[in-house]
């Protein structure tokens, strides 16, 4: 109840009962639809956004989620033991993968019903690359799920939204991993204020350096367009699409292969 007074006070009651009524639509309607008893993969969590109390309550109701980190450690999530298999609010939901996201080595093509990213993509220096793997793996008609953060509401405020053919030149120059193309924008736009765990100048701009090791860059800012863009290009059908306060969600099916 505090939280809907506060809800109230801080976006009114117009914008409140219509995130209200949002967010039953999608948990009651749109994702046990598509999640439900199902076995997925998670790029990079996992992520507060897929969880009980978060936009998408995903995590609950699927039969399987393996999950899969570049590195096994990293600055979001603790030390990962990839014999306690892949941990999600304390529970475990299936196998932890640790493989770069362009690769993902050694994962089964053609064999999980959705793929989950939450703000991942923009850690990716070849998203397109990127993505296409990941629907390798994806069953015909499977599901694609990538959040991807508004600009507005970070410290990418003061950058341009990515070119969509900028993705392809990345993409067709096979750009690599340890890419720091946009790395001047990037110490010229970022904003430290609203990054506080970058420290100051000197040290994010050494963190940044090391981006390939750390992957805490932002290479590429997205809206929804690009993202649609994205589907398009892969010839997938969007389900549902929506942009919330401080993130855009985008789903979009795997089309069958007859």
């Amino acid at each position: 109840m505090k939280k809907l007074f506060s809800s109230f006070k801080r976006n009114g009651v117009i914008k409140t009962f219509d995130y209200i009524f949002l967010s039953v639509y999608i948990n009651l309607y749109i994702i046990p639809k598509k999640f439900k008893n199902k076995t997925g993969l998670e790029i990079g969590g996992p992520s507060r956004f897929f969880s009980k109390g978060g936009i998408c309550h995903i995590y609950p109701i699927v039969a399987k989620l393996d999950g899969v980190n570049f590195s096994e450690t990293n600055i979001w999530t603790d030390k990962i033991d990839l014999t306690e298999g892949y941990i999600v609010d304390g529970k475990k939901l299936g196998n932890q993968f640790i493989s770069d996201a362009t690769k993902l080595s050694g994962l089964p093509e053609n064999y999980y019903d959705f793929i989950l990213s939450c703000n991942n993509i923009e850690h990716i220096a070849n998203p397109l690359k990127a993505i296409e793997r990941w629907l390798a793996l994806l069953k015909s008609d499977g599901i694609i799920l990538i959040v991807a953060p508004k600009k507005e509401a970070n410290f990418d405020h003061n950058r341009k939204v990515v070119e969509f053919s900028h993705l392809i030149s990345d993409y067709n120059n096979n750009i690599l991993e340890d890419d720091l193309t946009h790395l001047e924008e990037i110490l010229l736009l970022h904003d430290l204020k609203l990054d506080p765990l970058a420290g100051n100048f000197e040290q994010f701009k050494q963190r940044s350096l090391d981006n390939f090791r750390n992957r805490c860059l932002h290479h590429h800012v997205f809206d929804m367009t690009v993202l649609s863009e994205i589907c398009n290009y892969f010839n997938l059908n969007i389900y549902f699409k929506h942009a919330f306060r401080n993130d855009y969600l985008i789903m979009a099916t795997k089309k069958k292969t007859y």
